[in-house]
C-alpha cells in the first residue's frame, strides 16, 4: 500500500433508500425499509473507498470479514449516510468501523475488514477454485 492511510481516515457516501433496496424475498417486498443485505453492500462500498487511493497498481482489496448490527429502519425515501473510518491499518489489512445513519437514528454499525493482496495472488486463488 502507498503511504498515508492512517487510523482516523474517513470516507462517506449518501444514498436515498429506493424500492429496490427494500427487504424483499422472491420478488415480494416484506418491509418498505432498507434491507440488511443492502445496508451491508453500502458498508462494504464505503469501506472500499477508504483503501482505493492507497492501493498500489499491483494490489487489490478483498473483503475478508464483516460484522454488523442492524439497529433501526430506514424507510423508502429516507436519506442514509454511510461512513467508514479506518481503525487499524497494516500493509496487508485494513479494519474499518462502518456506520449507517439518517436524521432520526443510527441504522446500523459494525466492522469491515479488507485484506490487501497482490492482484496476481487473487487471480491464482480464483483459478485454483475453478
Amino acid at each position: 500500500m502507498k503511504p498515508g492511510l492512517h487510523p482516523g481516515h474517513k470516507e462517506t457516501m449518501t444514498v436515498t433508500v429506493a424500492e429496490e433496496m427494500a427487504a424483499s424475498f422472491g420478488g415480494k417486498m416484506i418491509h418498505p425499509t432498507l434491507s440488511t443485505v443492502t445496508m451491508v453492500y453500502y458498508m462494504e462500498w464505503v469501506g472500499r473507498k477508504v483503501i482505493l487511493p492507497f492501493l498500489e497498481d499491483h494490489e487489490e482489496g478483498v473483503g475478508a470479514a464483516i460484522e454488523v448490527k442492524h439497529r433501526a429502519p430506514a424507510p423508502i425515501g429516507k436519506v442514509v449516510t454511510f461512513t467508514a473510518e479506518a481503525v487499524e491499518v497494516r500493509s496487508n489489512k485494513v479494519v474499518c468501523r462502518v456506520t449507517a445513519e439518517h436524521d432520526k437514528a443510527l441504522v446500523g454499525e459494525g466492522t469491515f475488514i479488507q485484506a490487501i493482496l497482490a492482484r496476481q495472488q487473487i487471480r491464482e486463488r480464483l483459478e485454483a477454485m475453478r
